[in-house]
């Protein structure tokens, strides 16, 4: 029997409702559905039958299904880990980039993927490791999107002393500096300047964050590097963000960036490509000249 896991973060009208078609199509096909336990809390009195619940995860799982949007998704990693559990989300937020299934298409795209009509787009992603022992760090230190250093608490730049590989790139005098991968390349990278790289691409993007140094531009390089970060300025704090997870981090702290040993497995139906959502979300060609 296929088992499911179901996870979104809200009990918000949209998830109740596409929860509601989840359920039923998953009844339909004989599917065992264990709902993780948060959300089944608030959602439990609104829907009829009863179901299992998870905390953690294990990999007796088929495939896990995120109601929401792209945010849930990267809340949902946290839970899958190296599990290896292949993630698909239904869209019920607005730009979705990781979550492409509509409301209305939920039924056709569970039984795309109880055929076997999809593929799988293996996303890679960034752990971090600091000088100083920190909770918030140690208890996830993984990133699908991006992990970014910025200021705290004060309204003056920071300086990000960079090294690539243990040689010596800039200090960016900037509100932060941003470390993507090719999926959070459409994120805050993106908002802050940075290009769009497709998932495959063996690249990662160092975007700074409203710099003074004019001539600081974002740099791509080899998802092999090994980035090294100290922060100093103003205050005696900084921020540091790994996906919408943050922590603070005390300056001069040394904080080392590369890619995870793992990745995050993402179901892609066979009729969904790359450059058609970045069509439809970023409105490519959405010209009246055309």
């Amino acid at each position: 029997m296929v088992k499911v896991a179901v996870y979104s973060q809200f009990q918000k009208k949209k998830p109740l409702a596409s929860l509601e078609v989840l359920l039923d199509v998953f009844q339909k096909k004989n599917i065992e559905v264990v709902i993780e336990a948060a959300f089944y809390k608030g959602v439990s009195p609104k829907i009829e039958a009863d179901y299992a619940t998870f905390i953690t995860l294990d990999n007796s799982f088929d495939f896990l299904v995120s109601i929401g949007g792209d945010g849930t998704i990267l809340r949902a990693i946290t839970l899958v880990g190296d599990l290896n559990i292949p993630i698909v989300g239904v869209n019920t937020g607005r730009l979705g980039f990781l979550a492409t299934i509509q409301h209305e298409e939920i039924e056709d795209a569970i039984q795309n993927i109880l055929d076997k009509n999809y593929s799988i787009s293996e996303r890679s992603l960034l752990t971090i490791k600091s000088s100083e022992d920190n909770a918030e760090i140690n208890t996830c230190n993984f990133a699908l999107n991006e992990i970014a250093v910025s200021r705290k608490n004060t309204t003056s730049m920071i300086t990000v002393e960079t090294e690539l590989n243990g040689e010596y790139l800039t200090s960016y005098w900037s509100d932060g500096l941003i470390i993507s991968t090719p999926t959070g390349s459409t994120g805050y990278s993106l908002s802050c300047g940075g290009p769009v790289i497709t998932p495959n691409a063996a690249s990662l993007v160092l975007t700074p964050i409203a710099p003074h140094n004019l001539s600081a531009r974002p740099l791509v390089i080899e998802d092999s590097t090994v980035i090294t970060l100290k922060v100093n300025g103003r205050e005696k704090e900084h921020l540091v963000s790994m996906d919408s997870r943050i922590a603070t981090l005390t300056n001069k702290t040394t904080i080392t960036i590369k890619k995870a040993p793992f990745t995050i497995k993402m179901i892609v139906l066979n009729n969904e490509t790359f450059l058609d959502t970045l069509r439809k979300k970023l409105l490519w060609g959405e010209d009246k000249r055309n």
